[in-house]
C-alpha cells in the first residue's frame, strides 16, 4: 500500500478482503489480474505467518491492482490500525459533523460534500483503529 507520503504496508498475505466501488472483495493467491476503484474503508490483511495474524489498514480510497500475484494498492492516504491516533480521529469527525451542519445551514452542497468526506474518512481510521 502506498501513498504520495510513502510506502504504509508491504507483507505476504494468504488473504485481502478490501472494498471496491462495486463491492466487497476478497483475494486469494493466484487471484485473475484486475483493478478496481476503492472505497473509503478498511483492508484486512490475513498474513501468511499465521491464520490468526491480521493486519488492519485504513484506506481513503484510491486504486487497487492484482497483476501475477501481486496486489498494489495506491491510495491518497492510509493508516495501519497500530499507527491510529483515537482521539484524533474522534476529534477530527467532531470537526467533520460541526462543518457539515454548517454546510447544511448554508445550504452549500460542495461544503456538504466535503464534510461528509471527512466525517466518512474519521468514522474509518477510528473503526479501523478500534481493531487492535
Amino acid at each position: 500500500i502506498v501513498t504520495p507520503d510513502g510506502l504504509v504496508y508491504d507483507h505476504h498475505a494468504s488473504f485481502v478482503s478490501v472494498r471496491t466501488l462495486d463491492g466487497e472483495m476478497g483475494i486469494l493467491p493466484r487471484h485473475e489480474n484486475m483493478i478496481a476503484v476503492l472505497a473509503v474503508d478498511e483492508v484486512k490483511v490475513k498474513r501468511i505467518d499465521d491464520d490468526t495474524h491480521v493486519n488492519w489498514i485504513a484506506v481513503n480510497g484510491g486504486i487497487i491492482e492484482v497483476v501475477d500475484n501481486v496486489i498494489t494498492i495506491v491510495a491518497d492516504s492510509a493508516e495501519r490500525a497500530r499507527d491510529i491516533d483515537i482521539s484524533r480521529a474522534e476529534r477530527a469527525k467532531l470537526r467533520a459533523e460541526k462543518a457539515l451542519e454548517e454546510a447544511k445551514d448554508q445550504h452549500s452542497v460542495d461544503m456538504e460534500r466535503r464534510a461528509k468526506i471527512a466525517l466518512q474518512r474519521a468514522i474509518n481510521r477510528i473503526n479501523v483503529g478500534n481493531r487492535l
